[in-house]
């Protein structure tokens, strides 16, 4: 009696431990979600210092972000197959600490080529996290709609506040010290992870969890092709209005506002977007998530297009949909391909995703920055209207064949789904 006792107070014991070494990884990835976030998008904000500073123009400041951003998306796919072939765990403490140091080297730049350089290997670092934290979330979740979508608020919130926060950093200290501060603090949360993130063991090989709904070879193929469209026009989408997301504000609200407010007001529209990932997180448990996808992906092409003729106060609000929407679809986005890929592959898949989605994102500065010279932001919102269009078309593919995989599933009997658990999308 007291051997089984014994026995299952080491399996409460063993249990316990598991949940919190659990919590712990979900807490280190949720933030660094809002760190790289936050880090990659201080550049787009202190541009608009940076004009007074060398007396360049707008266009011209604005392409030095091009490596970093192109980077962000290029190496997510090296980062993605270290981490399946490694571990995700040391590529995320590679993540914290190669972060803080090119942010710190950005801060201590001699000249515009440096900080280049300097803001290209943020872009290599920073690359690290969406391939490894996604792959690390669905690992690690026990309610996956709902983890993704507070991870998703997580970035958010990195994004929303990158504006005022390197705004107010540039004000009280200077444009340097936007990047020396948030480097300090990548360091020293780099430093803690490594002491006292659980240890992952070696176990790439038994990661043998399958997907949770097999697709045939034909509609695999169909699938695969139709996200890498979609991925592209993601990135389009979502790079080009976050990184002109404060020059717009500053141009299109009206009046002379100052760059405070410019970055109070861009941190108030991308908040709006954490509506979108809550709204999308509580959803996707009574709506299919291809189904969901179709929605707000619609919901995107209407607030680009309301944008790109909105002015003053009607500006606000357009934009504020268009966020909604844009960080709603990166959660079910997320939680669609989730659904049916097994967890072996997922570094890899979210790296080829991710690689995409982040590479365009050096096509979207340098685009900002001919367009801008050529039509100012109203041949940049109906450029982006044009691809938030293909987006959209592309998803109600998605949703086509999809629908038809699920109407031909057949359900497993209970014994059989003991061995091989779904967790429902």
């Amino acid at each position: 009696m007291s051997a089984s006792i014994a026995a299952i107070n080491r399996f409460r014991a063993s249990r316990s431990s598991a949940t919190s070494q659990r919590r712990m990884t979900l807490g280190f990835l949720h933030g660094a979600h809002a760190l790289d976030h936050f880090v990659i998008l201080i550049y787009p904000t202190l541009v608009i210092e940076l004009q007074t500073a060398y007396g360049r123009s707008y266009s011209e400041l604005i392409l030095l972000g091009t490596a970093s951003f192109t980077a962000f998306g290029v190496f997510s796919l090296p980062a993605g197959w270290l981490a399946d072939r490694w571990s995700r765990r040391n590529m995320m403490v590679a993540f914290y600490l190669g972060s803080g140091l090119s942010l710190v080297g950005a801060a201590l730049a001699p000249s515009l080529y440096a900080l280049a350089a300097a803001l290209f290997l943020l872009g290599v670092f920073g690359a690290i996290y969406h391939p490894v934290g996604t792959a690390m979330l669905l690992e690690n979740a026990t309610q996956r709609g709902r983890t993704l979508a507070f991870n998703a608020v997580c970035g958010n919130l990195g994004v929303a506040l990158a504006a005022g926060i390197s705004a107010a950093l540039t004000a009280a200290v200077s444009w340097r010290g936007a990047f020396l501060v948030p480097g300090l603090i990548c360091i020293a949360t780099g430093a803690f992870y490594l002491r006292f993130a659980p240890r992952e063991l070696p176990h790439a090989a038994s990661r043998n969890v399958p997907a949770d709904v097999a697709l045939p070879a034909p509609a695999a193929a169909t699938m695969f092709a139709l996200f890498m469209v979609i991925a592209l026009a993601a990135g389009l989408v979502i790079n080009t209005i976050t990184l002109a997301l404060p020059k717009i504000v500053d141009e299109r609200v009206g009046g002379d506002i100052s760059l405070i407010l410019v970055g109070a007001l861009t941190t108030g529209l991308v908040l709006c977007g954490a509506l979108g990932q809550i709204l999308v997180g509580r959803l996707v448990d009574h709506v299919r998530a291809h189904v969901l996808f179709v929605v707000v992906a619609a919901m995107q092409f209407g607030g680009v297009v309301w944008a790109a003729y909105a002015r003053g106060p009607l500006l606000l609000v357009a934009l504020a949909v268009t966020m909604v929407a844009i960080y709603g679809q990166i959660t079910v986005n997320d939680l669609v391909i989730a659904r049916y890929t097994a967890d072996a592959w997922r570094g890899r898949v979210y790296a080829v995703r991710y690689f995409l989605t982040f590479m365009v994102s050096g096509i979207s500065a340098s685009m900002i920055g001919l367009l801008y010279g050529r039509g100012g932001f109203d041949l940049i919102l109906d450029a982006v209207a044009v691809m938030a269009l293909g987006f959209l078309v592309t998803v109600v593919a998605v949703a086509v064949v999809a629908d038809r995989v699920e109407k031909r599933r057949v359900p497993q009997p209970a014994t059989v789904a003991c061995h091989f658990p779904v967790i429902a999308t």
